[in-house]
């Protein structure tokens, strides 16, 4: 009961690169929400119908990996697993036409090109003064709103 339930409440949104369509589904396929924008009406019924049927897409793939998200929130990784061997069907976030993201080094060359890569030497080692016997020190101790 709990995972149709879950299921049920699963939504994917999405919209145009251009702002003129608009959709929500649910993870079962139903149509929550469409919007369009009225400058829609002045083109072509084929490519708008093309279109949506684009955005309704990409919505079905962002309810299925939020259906996928909350069920394994639920029952564990490991039954989304079983879920896609059965199918036969990789999650949205697994498939391969999938954007993987971007790379830690290609966060890192980036933000260096932004910040304009300063490097500060490494702090000079401090003294221990460390009295011995820390191993005693309760945390439990130490005041919870610091």
């Amino acid at each position: 009961m709990q995972v149709a339930s879950l299921m049920a409440e699963a939504r994917g949104s999405a919209h145009a690169l251009d702002g003129s369509v608009e959709v929500t589904v649910d993870a079962l396929g139903s149509l929550k929400r469409l919007w369009l924008a009225p400058a829609v009406a002045e083109r072509d019924p084929s490519r708008v119908s093309a279109l949506v049927l684009e955005v309704v897409r990409v919505a079905m793939a962002e309810a299925e990996q939020d259906c996928y998200n909350r069920v394994g929130l639920l029952l564990g990784e490991e039954a989304g697993l079983l879920v896609e061997a059965l199918s036969g069907k990789a999650a949205p976030a697994r498939s391969a036409d999938d954007d993987p993201g971007m790379t830690v080094e290609e966060f890192q060359r980036l933000r260096a090109e932004r910040v304009g890569e300063r490097r500060f030497p490494a702090p000079a080692p401090v003294a221990s003064t460390v009295e011995e016997g820390w191993e005693d020190f309760d945390p439990a101790s130490l005041r919870s709103d610091r």
